[in-house]
């Protein structure tokens, strides 16, 4: 009974989560008759409460590319530290050659970011930054470079107990 309840909780937690579709790319495999296609989907999700989580997914369909991709978000969410509805400091994140820079902006000032980062920022709930992309443009590695700067936030209180 209480198994039951704990699924209908999760599956109620899941629906209130903020999906992102950052791409889909087709793939091209040529055989002895013809071309067969394939798809693969990098899917970001959050509640925009500082919980967010990025899928990549690959099928022979959109749709189920799409699915894959969402499922395997939505498996690895990860905890975000904010501070109000910005970022508590600058950091910089990488992965293989895409470099992302992440700069805390007052209130008002808005998502000042491109390519595969603004999905990532809004799934969490930021909505002040400043970013800058520096190095390769493929949207998957933009996308891990923003999660792995997104990890490495800390808070004043974190810091200061670290030091002590």
């Amino acid at each position: 009974m209480a198994q039951n309840r704990d699924k209908r909780n999760e599956m109620a937690q899941q629906d209130e989560l903020d999906e992102h579709n950052v791409f889909v790319n087709r793939c091209a495999k040529t055989v002895k008759g013809g071309r067969r296609m394939s798809f693969s989907a990098v899917i970001v999700v959050g509640d925009k409460e500082g919980k967010v989580g990025v899928g990549f997914g690959k099928a022979n369909e959109v749709s189920d590319a799409i699915r894959k991709g969402g499922e395997a978000a939505r498996k690895n969410m990860r905890k975000i530290t904010l501070k109000g509805k910005t970022i508590p400091h600058e950091v910089e994140g990488v992965c293989d050659g895409g470099r992302v820079l992440l700069k805390p902006a007052p209130d008002g000032t808005g998502l000042i970011v491109g390519g595969g980062m603004r999905p990532v920022l809004e799934a969490v709930g930021i909505r002040d930054a400043v970013g800058k992309s520096l190095g390769s443009k493929n949207r998957l590695n933009v996308v891990k470079a923003t999660m792995n700067a997104l990890l490495k936030l800390r808070s004043a209180e974190e810091i200061a107990t670290a030091r002590a």
